[in-house]
């Protein structure tokens, strides 16, 4: 009967963890939000202004990159 008490002991256990990562969501929002910045060619959204110049240069190089007055809320 040892094993009987070893498995419902380690039913249990895996319950508890599956209730933890059930409380943790996607965070595809928190993600969302932190796109703030969309790029006035191509309209992707970009994190802040360092990473669009970047993007800029090397998706539109023949594009002048907006100033960074333009994106302030």
């Amino acid at each position: 009967m040892a094993r009987g008490q070893q498995k419902e002991q380690a039913r249990q256990k895996a319950q508890k963890e599956a209730a933890k990562r059930a409380g943790a969501g996607s965070q595809l929002g928190a993600r969302a939000a932190g796109l703030t910045i969309k790029c006035p060619k191509c309209f992707i959204a970009i994190a802040n202004y360092n990473l669009l110049k970047q993007h800029m240069e090397a998706k539109h190089p023949k594009e002048t990159v907006p100033p960074e007055s333009d994106f302030q809320k």
